[in-house]
């Protein structure tokens, strides 16, 4: 039985398409990224059982690949490479240790079908497995959001929740299992919307989530409902672009969380949103993201 070799480059949230993207240039196979919420730093892997690639050109052929996205102008952090021979016996199973469950205080706990860690009194259990699942609470934007919607959470209140772009449908969930009704979720791509309702039936709430396809450009300027908590985790240039359909689906009073914004893009999505009578109220950057929360008064 032929070996199976790893080789693994550390690197940040900003390179990590182009490195992957590199990487299966080189080797041809599927490439597999992983975000250490810990550490903040991406690392992705090339599995291969072809000796060929250890030899010393494909070493020369990686650095040079990693400085020239360096000259790129992006942000390759450690850049450094590492290479590792694996078990093959190990290969199905090895990559589920990057996948640790998670906790958002002690209201909510987010972790894959095989962990075994069990729930603390009174705490809410999202269950979710990576793969096609657009979000697995690993990410920065993801975390910040879940955080936000249990420190938003008032028990005894009705409180209802709108997530645009709803991707996984982890929001979502973790919303019904909070406590939030009605919870409502929309995403453009098809594909998403399949696995959010995929997910929310695995968790047993899928009665209770209106999961949709919809544009966020399409939204109402004035719909018949409005949200205590609204949530859009979407790239900076549509919340800015969007901005006045987005804010037109929260009510008075009520939160509304943005993410999936580069740091440096921040100052121009808060600058946009206040300017329609949002007030930011937290903010709290990882890694290359910053995420905000606004209040409607």
């Amino acid at each position: 039985m032929k070996s199976l070799w790893k080789i693994s480059v550390a690197t940040t949230p900003e390179a990590e398409d182009a490195i992957a993207e590199f990487l299966e240039a080189i080797f041809g196979g599927g490439v597999s990224a992983y975000f250490d919420v810990e550490t903040q730093i991406s690392i992705i892997s090339v599995y291969f059982s072809d000796g060929k690639f250890l030899s010393h050109e494909v070493h020369e052929d990686i650095c040079e690949g990693l400085q020239r996205i360096k000259s790129c102008g992006l942000q390759i952090g450690l850049g450094r490479f590492s290479i590792s021979k694996i078990r093959r016996e190990d290969w199905a199973e090895s990559w589920k240790r990057h996948f640790k469950p998670i906790e958002i205080g002690r209201s909510l706990l987010v972790k894959p079908s095989w962990s075994k860690k069990r729930p603390r009194k009174g705490q809410a259990v999202v269950m979710l497995d990576p793969g096609l699942s657009f979000g697995t609470g690993q990410h920065p934007t993801t975390l910040f959001c879940l955080r936000e919607i249990t420190r938003c959470r008032k028990i005894g209140m009705h409180q209802s929740f709108l997530d645009i772009g709803a991707g996984s449908g982890i929001l979502a969930i973790a919303a019904v299992k909070l406590g939030y009704a009605p919870v409502c979720a929309i995403d453009f791509d098809n594909e998403a919307v399949r696995v959010a309702r995929t997910n929310a039936r695995a968790n047993g709430v899928l009665r209770k989530i209106k999961i949709a396809r919809g544009d966020v450009a399409k939204l109402p300027k004035e719909p018949k409902q409005r949200f205590d908590l609204v949530c859009a985790n979407l790239i900076s240039n549509l919340l800015i672009v969007e901005r006045r359909k987005i804010a037109a689906q929260l009510k008075p009073g009520g939160v509304l969380t943005l993410a999936g914004i580069l740091k440096f893009e921040f100052a121009e999505v808060q600058r946009a949103f206040e300017a329609l009578g949002l007030k930011l109220i937290v903010a709290k950057g990882e890694g290359e993201w910053r995420s905000g929360s606004f209040c409607l008064s």
